[in-house]
């Protein structure tokens, strides 16, 4: 059996493991940085592993497979953002401290070098979620636009226009806090 697909009856435990533990910290992470909340982002992965199980998908190659479980996990997450509890949990992204245990980093260092990436993540949490997607997908998962196009479903053109516009909101309010505590 190729890693790359599933039996009719199903994959075999050991290739399940070895899925999960490939793809669960990129999704993790990217859930936790969309949804801003530790238990939120298991949730969605589960949901992600356990939609997984149940397809019948067949993976053309690894890029497609990884495709398959961002744009997946992208999709949970929406549908949380959708739901009326999340609208009105109250949660304000400057009210987040960032749970290194829960992205699965040792120390601060591995994430966070300094105050000022922690700024700049803080910045890219209070982007709208079209501009964080895109800058999480870009930056973090270091992906490309032709990729994130793909995953998302949208042209090339928007995720270059997004990614534009996202660092535009970022430069500017960064920019205005360094501007603001130089005085």
């Amino acid at each position: 059996m190729s890693d790359l697909t599933k039996e009719e009856g199903g994959e075999s435990r050991e290739a399940l493991q070895q899925t999960i533990e490939t793809y669960f910290s990129t999704l993790y992470k990217i859930a936790f940085l969309q949804l801003k909340n530790a238990e939120d982002a298991e949730d969605v992965v589960q949901e992600v592993f356990f939609r997984y199980m149940k397809s019948d998908v067949v993976f053309e190659n690894r890029e497609h497979e990884k495709a398959w479980f961002i744009k997946v996990t992208l999709n949970c997450c929406r549908k949380i953002w959708n739901s009326a509890w999340f609208r009105h949990r109250g949660i304000l992204p400057e009210d987040l401290k960032l749970d290194r245990a829960a992205l699965g980093e040792e120390t601060e260092e591995n994430y966070l070098k300094d105050e000022r990436s922690r700024e700049l993540l803080q910045a890219v949490w209070k982007l709208p979620d079209k501009y964080r997607e895109v800058i999480h997908l870009f930056y973090y998962e270091e992906l490309s636009v032709k990729e994130i196009a793909e995953i998302v479903g949208k042209k090339e053109s928007t995720i270059t226009s997004r990614l534009t516009r996202g660092r535009n909101i970022l430069k500017k309010k960064l920019q205005e806090e360094y501007d603001f505590e130089e005085f």
